[in-house]
């Protein structure tokens, strides 16, 4: 069985590539995955090296799918805002000559993980994982908060929350008030010696992944430490007025979490869920129906009919038609 009105999503991000092959009536109906996270250079993020990835992974979803053409496409690449000058272009025409596809969206990742929390609505979602960036928008705009990084930014995320558990350790050790024992016997079961600990950090690449390990040993000695129990509730206070700077002031807005910090539970949540209804009384607070590749789905479907209502963003969310 063939279906002429396919679209193709794709979720691209640190941990590799997600492709999504399906059509509007039937939704999606192949997947394929690539762990190898494509590349970026000089020029940003590498569009020759994302081609290379999809041209056999759409091949192959596409036979599977059984889907006479490819109308539509969504791509969702982290780094997209700051790094996408080369994808938006060089891409939409690389799609278009490999599969003739004539309608490309190109939309950060951040926006593909509001959308795939809370679908075309106006609201705010908070993403959280190693780093942390909060999406909001009242549907003519979006707006942005956090999402700079482990050194400026990203602040109640898992590289903070590691930073701030290392540090209480580090203040342990020299006798400073704020310090915690217990963190500092776990930082060094898992680093070693605690006054090695810059040498082994800092010269890392993967810095904030190594930071980011800690925080659930943070989040484990919440209950019986009040260092790491005040750790988490500042992370909530922070994560709390990203999602009030970004959020609409006005009307119903929903608010949604989403990302893999959440799963640390109740330590977190708790607090994150008190300082929400203090910030935004006037939000529903509602859960994220799916992640950043559901939200390429949920654009790509939208563009394959016309009925798109996001706004439109030079660096967010950037919409180009070929000629065919």
């Amino acid at each position: 069985m063939t279906d002429p009105s396919g679209f193709l999503a794709v979720d691209s991000g640190g941990s590799g590539l997600r492709v999504v092959v399906g059509t509007v009536a039937r939704g999606a109906l192949a997947r394929r995955e690539s762990r190898d996270p494509v590349r970026t250079g000089d020029r940003g993020i590498d569009p020759g090296h994302l081609m290379e990835q999809l041209v056999p992974m759409v091949r192959s979803s596409v036979a599977e799918a059984g889907v006479d053409r490819l109308g539509a496409a969504v791509i969702g690449a982290a780094g997209l805002a700051s790094l996408g000058d080369a994808l938006r272009a060089e891409l939409p025409a690389a799609l278009g000559r490999e599969f003739g596809i004539g309608r490309v969206a190109l939309v950060a990742d951040a926006v593909t993980a509001y959308v795939g929390a809370l679908g075309s609505r106006p609201g705010a979602v908070v993403a959280a994982g190693t780093g942390l960036i909060a999406m909001g928008t009242d549907l003519t705009r979006w707006h942005r908060a956090d999402g700079w990084g482990h050194l400026l930014g990203d602040c109640g995320s898992g590289a903070w929350i590691g930073r701030a558990g290392l540090e209480a350790a580090l203040r342990a050790y020299d006798g400073r008030s704020g310090g915690s024992a217990g963190l500092l016997a776990r930082a060094e079961e898992l680093f070693g010696p605690i006054q090695g600990l810059p040498a082994k950090l800092y010269p890392r690449q993967d810095r904030p992944a190594v930071l980011a390990s800690f925080a659930p040993h943070v989040a484990a000695r919440a209950d019986t430490d009040p260092i790491a129990a005040e750790i988490l509730r500042a992370a909530a206070r922070h994560m709390a007025e990203s999602a009030a700077a970004v959020c609409p002031g006005t009307g119903e807005p929903q608010v949604a979490l989403t990302g893999g910090l959440f799963k640390m539970g109740d330590p977190l949540v708790v607090p994150l869920e008190e300082e929400l209804a203090k910030r935004l009384p006037h939000a529903r607070r509602v859960p994220a129906a799916g992640d950043p590749l559901l939200g390429s789905v949920r654009i790509a479907t939208d563009l394959a009919t016309d009925a798109l209502t996001l706004p439109s963003d030079d660096r967010l969310l950037c919409v180009v038609t070929e000629s065919r």
